[in-house]
Formats: structure tokens, sequence, C-alpha cells
């Protein structure tokens, strides 16, 4: 039982990670799906065991820090940040955004909503953004 906790405490640590920012359901659907990949029940999310999660198993390398095959719910916490910190500008893995890397992440969205690359942003060009490329992937 006390492994089923340590897993169920993963997944919630984990799934903003592998599922970004899901919506409560796929939330639940990911850390059921963290559960039924633990088949032994140690806790511990083997690379066997994530091979059921493609997205989980493409950065296990990334997230087993220590190299032992396993990923413990510390090692799932820490990824979950260092994504987490690299969503919101911290280039530098320093765990804070300082005023340089806030300002290159506003200069690069700045620069794809300038289309015509003139110096403005005008609202045809805001338009554009919202009704096509721009929308959702000016979110950095």
């Amino acid at each position: 039982m006390k492994n089923v906790a340590i897993l169920v405490a993963v997944a919630i640590g984990s799934a903003a990670t592998l599922v970004a920012a899901a919506p409560g359901t796929e939330r639940a659907a990911m850390v059921e799906r963290l559960r039924a990949a633990d088949t032994n029940g140690d806790g511990l999310i083997s690379r066997a065991e994530a091979a059921a999660l493609p997205r989980l198993a493409e950065k296990f390398d990334q997230i087993d820090t220590n190299h032992d095959g396993q990923l413990s719910r510390d090692e799932l916490s820490a990824f979950r940040k260092t994504q987490r910190a690299k969503l919101v500008g911290d280039t530098d893995g320093d765990g804070k955004v300082s005023r340089a890397e806030f300002m290159s992440k506003a200069a690069e969205r700045f620069d794809r909503l300038d289309a015509n690359k003139d110096g403005f942003i005008t609202p045809d060009e805001m338009r554009a953004a919202r009704q096509g490329h721009g929308h959702h992937g000016d979110r950095s």
C-alpha cells in the first residue's frame, strides 16, 4: 500500500510535465497510466515499465539522473520542476527568471508577431496571430 501511495504522489507531481497543463480528466488518466505502468508495484518506473508510456519513455534518460534504470518520485519531481522552469523562461536553469531571460522571451514573441519585420505590431498582425499560426504558439 505504501508503494501505491508513493506512486500516486509521483504521478500527481509529474503529470504536469508529461501532459503539459492537462485538464483534470487528462491528469487523472495520466495518474492511472502511471499506476498501471508500475507492474511490479515497487513505486518505481523501470525502463521496461516506461515503455507503456511513450512520452515518459522518450525522456527516460533525462529523468533518470542517477542512472539506475528506475524513475523515482524525486527524479520525476525534479524533472517536472526543470520543465516548468523552462516553460516560464528560466533559460539558464537556476530556478529563477531574470530580467534578461524575461526580456529575451518577450523579444522572441514580438519577433514572431511582427510578420513583416518592420519593428511594429499592427492590429492586422495581432488578428493574424490569433486566427492562425501564432495564437497558441506565442505562449512562451
